[in-house]
């Protein structure tokens, strides 16, 4: 499990994260079906994974977050965007917290170079 402070300080900047996030949506080749998108509405979409993530790792049941994922895919399909792109979001959405983790020297101790590493599994 990360360490509750990494878990709180990923939480505080989630909206740093967010809009790196979106940067890379509105501009990556891979996901053109989120080029017609705004800003606000992926925002919206984003937003929660960083802010709530100590939630989703911690109290969260595997049906619980198994269901939240269905729904997503049930919403983006209905949405035409295509799978591919869906998971190529969630890689980047991975992605920006790793990089924002490294860039910002938030890994001071053992017990966050740990959570590093669990939050890269």
């Amino acid at each position: 499990m990360l360490s509750t402070r990494l878990v709180r300080i990923i939480e505080d900047h989630a909206e740093q994260l967010t809009h790196g996030l979106i940067d890379d949506l509105l501009s990556n080749n891979r996901t053109p079906h989120y080029h017609g998108l705004t800003r606000e509405e992926l925002h919206h979409r984003t937003y929660d994974v960083y802010r709530n993530l100590g939630r989703w790792l911690g109290n969260e049941t595997e049906s619980a977050i198994e269901s939240s994922y269905t729904q997503l895919g049930k919403r983006r399909l209905a949405e035409g965007i295509p799978l591919s792109e869906i998971v190529y979001s969630l890689g980047l959405t991975k992605y920006h917290l790793q990089e924002y983790v490294h860039i910002c020297g938030m890994v001071d101790s053992a017990v966050d170079l740990h959570g590093g590493r669990e939050l890269q599994r």
